[in-house]
């Protein structure tokens, strides 16, 4: 890549867990009303255990298909809750969407599971490998695992969505 070519590979940066949904949710909505056809899963909130934990949802775009993606290890655990099976089919719903050619992909994030070679990873890459573009969350401490993993082919992107749609329009031509 030349300095001359933009970056096909967009993040912003969050502090919280799940703060990145609403950001992405509302960018979505906003390329989706403009006609751009996007794939890819965006958390969403899910409904609550009797231990009034949510369980974690994505929404698989195009559509609102949900697809739960934490388990219930029990009212006494403390460890993490994803379903990495729940993962993986979010992960191949993403995929076919992604045959279907879309002119952007968003990702929830880039978050452990991805900084391991596992989840969204492969279908990142193959999405940059197609030219479609991707936009993405990184939390603050799984950054230094997505740079290693982006080098250099990645724009960091204020978390305005105005701003995020406009990064959006400029890479699939719509500038």
């Amino acid at each position: 890549m030349t300095g001359a070519e933009p970056a096909m590979l967009g993040y912003v940066v969050v502090s919280g867990q799940g703060d990145a949904g609403p950001i992405l949710r509302e960018v979505a909505a906003r390329l989706d009303a403009a006609g751009v056809a996007v794939a890819g899963a965006i958390q969403s909130q899910g409904s609550a255990d009797a231990q009034g934990r949510c369980h974690m949802e994505l929404r698989v775009l195009p559509g609102d298909a949900p697809v739960r993606i934490s388990q219930d290890l029990g009212a006494l655990s403390q460890g993490c809750r994803l379903d990495p099976d729940g993962l993986e089919r979010a992960v191949a719903m993403v995929g076919r969407a992604l045959e279907a050619g879309p002119q952007i992909v968003i990702v929830n994030k880039f978050g452990k599971q991805e900084g391991e070679g596992r989840g969204f990873r492969s279908l990142i890459g193959t999405a940059l490998m197609a030219g479609v573009p991707v936009l993405l969350a990184v939390a603050e401490g799984d950054l230094e695992r997505f740079l290693a993993f982006a080098e250099t082919l990645a724009d960091p992107l204020p978390t305005d969505p105005a701003a995020l749609v406009a990064w959006c329009r400029t890479r699939i031509g719509q500038d």
